[in-house]
């Protein structure tokens, strides 16, 4: 039995989990950011409040975008690191492509992030996805055409699929929205 009590989600421990899913050290975020190893450390250990500015520099280093780092609702402390509610979902990425991506995960701490995708009707994924990760997705609604590989498929409702080390690309084509959940480990947002 785990007695561990999880780790609270925060903007520290996400920024520490982010770096380390990226293979970067303190040390080569600090540089980039032209800022001290010190007062990066302090920010991961919530100990230190960056500026919007060191936000936007931290996010661009990161590859995420900046609302990510604003998107930490209060949960009642007897939630926290176990439940998240529909309406406090962080949202994730830009959605230009057309794709709508919220953390079902409490926060990017654990091995794996789940992320809940709305593919828009006629959207496309501009750019080969190519990340050393594995990803397992469900669908729940709606139809995607996947290339992963050299491999062409199509999937709906109930199927499910993996993605392991390989590029890939979605596209829904269809008049419909396409509702997948995404398992990815390591986390990559």
């Amino acid at each position: 039995m785990n007695t561990q009590t999880p780790q609270r989600a925060t903007l520290g421990a996400d920024l520490r989990a982010l770096r380390k899913a990226r293979g970067l050290t303190l040390t080569e975020i600090a540089d980039r950011l032209n800022r001290s190893v010190g007062w990066l450390s302090q920010v991961e250990r919530d100990m230190s409040d960056p500026s919007i500015s060191d936000l936007r520099q931290i996010a661009e280093c990161l590859g995420v975008p900046m609302s990510m780092l604003f998107s930490h609702s209060a949960a009642p402390v007897e939630e926290q690191g176990y439940v998240v509610r529909a309406v406090s979902r962080r949202p994730m990425g830009s959605g230009e492509e057309g794709l709508i991506e919220e953390l079902l995960s409490p926060d990017l701490t654990d091995d794996f992030e789940m992320v809940h995708s709305t593919f828009e009707p006629r959207s496309k994924m501009q750019k080969t996805a190519d990340r050393p990760t594995q990803e397992v997705g469900y669908m729940i609604s709606g139809q995607l055409d996947l290339t992963i590989g050299a491999r062409h498929f199509t999937v709906g409702p109930g199927d499910s699929f993996r993605i392991k080390h390989e590029p890939y690309q979605w596209a829904n084509p269809y008049d419909e929205p396409a509702v997948a959940i995404w398992v990815i480990a390591p986390p990559v947002y």
